[in-house]
């Protein structure tokens, strides 16, 4: 295969060879280029040959030497991975895109199972629709770490809960991987009666036998929405079930941790705030290898508060916000707020607002999933001051548009305030508080 250039970047490597928007770029080093990964992997090299097609048809050899191993070529094409993305074929029950409501932005409808967004971005991926040759390029071009959806490793379970009959393949995927170096981060959705209990048991045992190749695994509660006409009956973890999940996960991971100085699996903040238990400090998640899906998020947001908060012994000025956020943070956001209001006395008024995702059907309890629309169904004539402190997390990655596409200053004209955002970071909340307007 070989890829179309649509830009040079001005005095790279490739403008300095006469490399042009237009050509394409068939192989360097006689490797064929089919995706931003084969571009990578391939310019990472002192000497290059690179075989392009010119715009007029005749075919070209560039010599390229002595140039900084990493450095890159400076090409520019249509997306950013040059291929397209990898579609999901999996229909699990538990995937969140399949409970989301018609008329949403085409976008969040699209299921990516694609093992170069886990390697540039962290996304995780099933193993599930990896062809062979793909799965020897993984190897190959090491891509390492790899993030892998587990959920369990009952081949006969995996299979009913993706509906995909090559769910079964996966430990014979991970071992393959593991015996070519290839390092793993793991995650299980866990999905109450199905794969907790003694098939999460199984699953822990599974993974902690692949040690040091998987080098570490989050389990995260299954999400659900009202909208899952169609889709199979779930339950979400509830207090008890909660409190359950802790004990087994602790009693199961505690031996691992004396023999190997690492506990390898952690659950996700939900469970304990569900559970009504206090967040484990920062020396349990041994540097947060997992924070990314909600592993010692919480832990990092309260410290950080903290740290900012004996560094800034006084308030500047008299400040008074408002602050709305999810019903499963709501608690801790509490306990911050009025640690704040202890210390600074009457120069600063914390309001904080608790938000139930009705748009999603009460289920959903995390802040980066409110909406808009609850937002001003909620706080409309609630609010105390003419500030209104959000999570950037409840915006897309690319716009300041909520899920259900109210835009910030439709929500600012509605609720007849100013709306700022912190990202999500105990920082830039307490920082963005104090800050004088």
């Amino acid at each position: 295969m070989a890829v179309l250039i649509k830009g040079v970047e001005k005095g790279s490597i490739a403008y300095k060879n006469g490399i042009m928007a237009g050509d394409t770029l068939v192989m360097i080093n006689g490797e064929e280029i089919n995706d931003m990964l084969d571009l990578q992997f391939y310019q990472a090299n002192k000497n290059l040959t690179a075989e392009l097609v010119c715009a007029d048809g005749h075919r070209r050899t560039v010599l390229i030497k002595n140039k900084d191993e990493y450095d890159t070529l400076g090409l520019e094409f249509e997306t950013y991975l040059i291929d397209k993305h990898h579609h999901c074929k999996n229909k699990c029950m538990f995937c969140f895109i399949d409970q989301l409501p018609k008329g949403l932005r085409e976008p969040l409808y699209f299921k990516d199972d694609d093992e170069r967004l886990s390697f540039l971005f962290g996304n995780y991926v099933t193993l599930t629709n990896l062809t062979q040759k793909e799965f020897d390029r993984i190897k190959k071009v090491r891509i390492s770490p790899i993030n892998v959806s587990v959920h369990t490793t009952n081949p006969q379970l995996r299979v009913e809960m993706m509906k995909n009959p090559r769910a079964c393949e996966i430990m014979d995927r991970m071992k393959e991987f593991a015996a070519a170096d290839i390092k793993m981060n793991c995650q299980i959705v866990l999905c109450k009666g199905v794969n907790d209990g003694e098939e999460l048991k199984r699953t822990i045992r599974d993974l902690q036998s692949l040690y040091p190749a998987v080098q570490s695994v989050s389990i995260v509660p299954i999400g659900l929405t009202r909208y899952r006409d169609g889709l199979v009956k779930a339950e979400t973890f509830d207090s008890e079930a909660a409190k359950e999940v802790i004990e087994l996960v602790y009693n199961a991971t505690e031996d691992f941790y004396r023999q190997h100085g690492t506990r390898l699996i952690y659950l996700s903040d939900e469970f304990y705030l569900n559970a009504g238990y206090d967040i484990p400090d920062a020396d349990y998640y041994e540097g947060f290898p997992q924070i990314e899906n909600g592993v010692g998020m919480v832990c990092t947001f309260i410290d950080n508060f903290v740290d900012d908060m004996n560094y800034n012994e006084t308030a500047k000025c008299d400040v008074a916000v408002d602050i709305a956020t999810g019903e499963s943070f709501y608690p801790v956001l509490c306990k911050m707020t009025d640690m704040a209001m202890e210390k600074y006395g009457d120069k600063v008024k914390i309001y904080v607002h608790k938000v139930k995702n009705e748009f999603f059907g009460g289920n959903v309890s995390v802040t980066g999933l409110l909406t808009g629309t609850d937002l001003v169904k909620q706080l409309k004539g609630n609010l105390r001051t003419d500030r209104l402190c959000l999570c950037r997390d409840v915006l897309s990655d690319n716009a300041d548009i909520f899920l259900d596409d109210m835009t910030v200053p439709q929500l600012e004209s509605q609720l007849g305030t100013n709306v700022e955002f912190y990202s999500c970071d105990g920082y830039d909340l307490l920082s963005g508080i104090l800050k004088e307007v």
